[in-house]
């Protein structure tokens, strides 16, 4: 099957949904329960914009809690840990320091594409934003947005239901001796299940471009609008409760933070 090109994006009708913060626990479930809609044909391909109400390390799916969060610094600095459903590795998050966004579509966009090749072609669009903006920036194998000076970002996918789930996070600024704190990048290893984050040079897009972090944002949706196509919408009630039901049975429950001790 041919890889398909960028092309294929405006084949669909795009939803953009930009929401007031929301909470880092119920941000993991819009994101199954949104990917899930679109899988069963009751929402549009969808680009989601993310906006943190309070800080958060998010781990991936099959990392170790302990090897990867000191969980008494989260305490200390009243930082959310919290798993998502993708795989990779953990993320420190800052409300205005951090850029998140997720793309929900059918499989059909990267149908006949290994999964490097698909995280490539999924952050196509948001290396000509960055490009716009004066961020030389390209995808480094497997999952990550990088520069020169070093990493921007990292990204993280799923595939269920005839449906796609491709997010990215990016920094915006970092405050590095807190992340150091609180992840264990570098320690010892508490366990040894899970699969571990590397430690890498972070340069975040406020010193590469001098911009505010919503113009950064702005030139994205304009970048994704341009090339693709897309509607505002929003977060049906519908949506938004099946969500809570997922905080509820999954997100929120110790058994699924704890699922790799």
């Amino acid at each position: 099957m041919s890889i398909p090109s960028s092309s294929s994006w405006r084949a669909y009708d795009w939803q953009l949904i930009q929401s007031a913060p929301i909470h880092p626990v119920m941000h993991m479930a819009l994101d199954e329960a949104l990917l899930e809609e679109v899988a069963a044909g009751r929402r549009k391909p969808t680009l989601r914009i993310w906006e943190w109400a309070a800080s958060a390390v998010v781990i991936g799916r099959f990392q170790s809690l302990r090897n990867e969060v000191d969980l008494e610094s989260a305490r200390r600095y009243q930082v959310q840990v919290v798993r998502r459903i993708t795989g990779g590795g953990a993320m420190f998050i800052e409300p205005g320091n951090t850029i998140t966004y997720s793309i929900y579509a059918p499989v059909e966009l990267v149908a006949g594409m290994s999964m490097v090749d698909s995280y490539a072609f999924c952050d196509r669009w948001v290396l000509d934003a960055l490009a716009s903006l004066g961020v030389e920036a390209w995808y480094q194998p497997i999952n990550d947005i990088t520069s020169a000076a070093g990493k921007i970002g990292g990204a993280a996918q799923t595939r269920r239901n005839g449906a796609v789930l491709h997010h990215v996070t990016m920094a915006y600024d970092i405050d590095s001796a807190r992340m150091l704190e609180i992840l264990r990048i570098g320690r010892e290893k508490l366990s040894d299940k899970g699969i571990a984050s590397a430690a890498k040079r972070v340069d975040p897009l406020r010193r590469q471009t001098g911009l505010p972090r919503e113009a950064i944002i702005a030139r994205m949706i304009e970048t994704f609008r341009d090339q693709n196509g897309l509607t505002g919408s929003a977060i049906t009630p519908e949506e938004w409760a099946a969500a809570e039901r997922l905080v509820e049975t999954k997100f929120g429950t110790e058994a699924w933070l704890r699922a790799i001790p």
